[in-house]
C-alpha cells in the first residue's frame, strides 16, 4: 500500500508539471486555434537562463523571477517579430513556423550551453515536508506552485481589466476590436504569459529530470495529452487533465507496462480521447453555422 501511494504522489508531483504545459498550451489555443509545438523549447531555453543566473551567484527566487519575466517578454517578442507576420497565412504554413522553431531554439541553445546534462537545484529543503515519507520536498513544492499559478492566473483573468480584455479577444475578435480592444497586441500579451507560465513548468522539472536541450520533448507531450485529456479549449479542465496524467501514466508505468512504455500510454490516451471525446473531459463543443 505505500508504494501505491508513493506513485500516486510522485504521479500527482510530475502532473503538476504536465498540468502548466497544458495550461501554457491552451493559452496560445485559445487565441489562434493551433498548438505551439515550440512551448517546450521556449521553456527549455527559459529553464537554462535561469541556470545561468544561478551559476552567477543570483538567489534562486530572484533568478526564478527573473526568468519568468525575461520569458514573457521573449513570448512577446516572437509574437510580434515572427508570428504576427503569419496571421493570415495557412494553418500548414504556421505549423511549419512552430516546427521550425523548435529546431531553431533547440540548436541555439545546444550551441551555447552544449548537449551534456547539468544538474538544477531545487529551492525546497531536502527534508520532507510535514516528516511526510510518500513524497519529497520538491515533488511536494511542485504541487504547491502549480496551485500558485492556477490562483494567479485565475485571478489575473477573473478580475482584471487586462485579463478580461485577453478574454473577449480570444472569444470575439471582431466584436472585441469594435469596443477598442487592441486584438494584436492581446494576442501578444497571450504568448508573454504563455511562456512565463511555460518557464515556470521547466524549472520545476529541472530539478527531476536534468538539464539538457532535450529536457521538455517529452514532456511537452504529456503536457497536450494533459490539454488533450481535460479540453484543450478549457484551461482548469486542461490543469485537471494533467494531473490526471501524471497519476495514471505513473500507475500504469509502475504496474502494468513498464516505465519504458509510459509515453506510449500518454499518446494512446490521446488517441483514445481523441476518438470518443474530441473535445475533452471537460472542453465545449463549437459548433459554428455554415
Amino acid at each position: 500500500m505505500t508504494a501505491f501511494l508513493n506513485q500516486c504522489f510522485s504521479g500527482l508531483a510530475m502532473g503538476g508539471i504536465f498540468a502548466i504545459l497544458a495550461l501554457s498550451l491552451v493559452m496560445i489555443f485559445q487565441a489562434t486555434a493551433l498548438l505551439n509545438f515550440a512551448q517546450g523549447e521556449m521553456a527549455m531555453a527559459s529553464t537554462y537562463l535561469a541556470w545561468q543566473l544561478i551559476q552567477h551567484r543570483v538567489p534562486y527566487w530572484l533568478a526564478f523571477f527573473l526568468t519568468v519575466i525575461l520569458s514573457f517578454a521573449a513570448g512577446v517578442l516572437i509574437e510580434r517579430l515572427i508570428i504576427r507576420r503569419f496571421a493570415s497565412a495557412p494553418v500548414l504554413t504556421v505549423v511549419i513556423v512552430f516546427i521550425a522553431l523548435v529546431f531553431i531554439i533547440d540548436s541555439v541553445v545546444g550551441w551555447i550551453f552544449g548537449y551534456q546534462l547539468q544538474e538544477f537545484p531545487s529551492p525546497f529543503p531536502d527534508h520532507n515536508w510535514f516528516n511526510n515519507p510518500l513524497v519529497s520536498s520538491h515533488q511536494s513544492g511542485i504541487l504547491l506552485v502549480t496551485l500558485i499559478v492556477m490562483a494567479v492566473v485565475w485571478a489575473f483573468f477573473r478580475f482584471t481589466t487586462l485579463g478580461l480584455a485577453m478574454r473577449a479577444a480570444a472569444q470575439n475578435p471582431a466584436s472585441s476590436r469594435l469596443v477598442g480592444i487592441k486584438v494584436g497586441w492581446m494576442l501578444a500579451l497571450g504568448w508573454g504569459l504563455a511562456a512565463a507560465i511555460g518557464s515556470i513548468a521547466g524549472m520545476m522539472a529541472a530539478p527531476l529530470v536534468y538539464l539538457d536541450p532535450s529536457m521538455m520533448s517529452s514532456l511537452l507531450l504529456y503536457g497536450f495529452a494533459g490539454a488533450v485529456l481535460g479540453g484543450i479549449n478549457n484551461p482548469w479542465g486542461a490543469v485537471l487533465g494533467g494531473l490526471i496524467v501524471g497519476v495514471s501514466v505513473n500507475l500504469v508505468g509502475a504496474y502494468l507496462v513498464g516505465t519504458q512504455l509510459q509515453l506510449a500510454v500518454a499518446l494512446t490516451m490521446i488517441i483514445g480521447v481523441l476518438l470518443v471525446r474530441p473535445s475533452g473531459l471537460f472542453g465545449r463543443t463549437i459548433v459554428t453555422r455554415v
